[in-house]
C-alpha cells in the first residue's frame, strides 16, 4: 500500500487541540431521506469552519459513475464545483470544537483511505469518532425516526439503539474505519437512521434534525436546528394531507404505527421492522409501496397545476 499521508493534504495551519471529537457524513450509498447530505449540508452551511486536511479527489472519486455539475448559460461554461471530501474544524452553537469528516465516499482505494483516516485520527489525538448512515425501513412517519447504534460506546448502545440485528449488510466506506478503530479500542459510535421506506427518496428534514440530536448526545456539541425543524413540520403536514387522502396509503401507515407501537410497548412482536411472520418486507415490496406513493404524489401535483 502507497503511503496513505499522500492521500490528502494537511492545512498549513492546521492546528487542532487534542482531544476533540470527530464526526464524519459521507454521501454516495444508502442515504434513505437525504439524511447524510442534509446534515452535513446543514452543518457546513451555518457553522464556522476551517479545512484541516483537503484528500486528493482524483485518486478516490470515479467521474464516470458519479458525474460532477457544471454550469451552462446560453453559450458558455459559466461554474464548475468540483467534488470535495475534507476533513474541517468546526465550532458548534456554543463555540465548542470539533472535527467534521463530509463530501463523497470514495469509490476507489478504501483500505488506503481508511488508514489515512485514522493516521489523521491518531495524529490530531482525537478523542471520539461518530458517524452517521441511514437506510429505508418500514416504520411510520407519525413516530420519532429510529436508529441502529452500532461502535463500542455501550451507553449508547442501551440509551439509543431501537432494534439490535444480526444480520449482513453491504458495507460502506466509514463501516470499514469503524471496524479498524474498534480494533484499536477508540470511541467509537455508528448512527444509522430508520427512515420510513415511503420516504426514502425524498429529502426528509425530520431525518437530519434526529442525525443532529444523535451526533449531540454522542459528542455533547450543541446545533441550531430551528430551520430544519419547520422545514420538518411542513413537510410532515403534507404527506399527512396525501395519506388521509389515499385509503391504501392510510392503511399503510396505520399499520405500521401498530407494528411499532407494539413493539416499543415490549410485546412478543419480534421488531417493528417485520410482518406478522417476523420476516423483513423483500426490496420488491418496498419499492412496490414507494412507487404507489410516489405516484399518488405526482397525480397530486399534477391536480394543483
Amino acid at each position: 500500500m502507497r503511503d496513505p499521508r499522500t492521500l490528502y493534504e494537511l492545512a498549513p495551519d492546521a492546528e487542532v487541540p487534542a482531544g476533540l471529537p470527530l464526526v464524519a457524513g459521507l454521501t454516495g450509498f444508502a442515504d434513505a431521506g437525504g439524511a447524510v447530505a442534509q446534515t452535513t449540508a446543514y452543518l457546513r452551511s451555518t457553522l464556522e469552519t476551517r479545512v484541516v486536511a483537503a484528500f486528493d479527489t482524483d485518486e478516490l472519486l470515479d467521474y464516470r459513475a458519479r458525474r460532477p455539475i457544471i454550469m451552462f448559460e446560453e453559450d458558455r461554461l459559466t461554474d464548475y464545483r468540483p467534488p470535495r471530501l475534507s476533513l474541517d474544524l468546526a465550532r458548534d452553537e456554543l463555540g465548542q470544537q470539533f472535527l467534521l469528516l463530509t463530501g463523497f465516499e470514495p469509490d476507489f482505494q478504501w483500505e488506503r483511505f481508511c488508514a489515512a483516516v485514522l493516521g489523521l485520527i491518531e495524529g490530531l489525538e482525537v478523542g471520539s469518532t461518530t458517524w452517521l448512515n441511514s437506510i429505508p425501513m418500514p416504520v411510520p412517519h407519525t413516530r420519532a425516526i429510529g436508529v441502529t447504534v452500532s461502535g463500542n460506546r455501550s451507553d449508547l448502545v442501551e440509551a439509543m439503539s431501537v432494534w439490535r440485528p444480526t444480520t449482513q449488510v453491504p458495507a460502506n466506506a466509514l463501516h470499514l474505519v469503524e471496524y479498524r478503530l474498534q480494533e484499536r479500542g477508540h470511541p467509537t459510535t455508528g448512527f444509522v437512521l430508520l427512515v420510513p421506506h415511503y420516504l426514502a427518496d425524498a429529502e426528509y428534514p425530520a431525518a437530519a434534525v434526529a442525525a443532529l440530536e444523535a451526533i449531540s448526545a454522542s459528542t455533547g456539541r450543541i446545533f441550531p436546528t430551528d430551520a430544519l425543524r419547520e422545514q420538518a413540520r411542513e413537510f410532515v403536514a403534507r404527506i399527512d394531507e396525501q395519506v388521509a387522502e389515499n385509503g391504501e396509503l392510510a392503511k399503510l401507515v396505520h399499520a405500521l404505527e401498530e407494528r411499532h407501537d407494539a413493539y416499543m410497548e415490549g410485546t412478543t412482536v419480534r421488531s417493528p421492522l417485520t410482518d406478522e411472520d417476523g420476516e423483513p418486507p423483500s426490496a420488491d415490496e418496498i419499492a412496490a409501496e414507494l412507487e404507489k406513493f410516489l405516484a399518488f404524489r405526482r397525480n397530486r401535483d399534477d391536480e394543483r397545476e
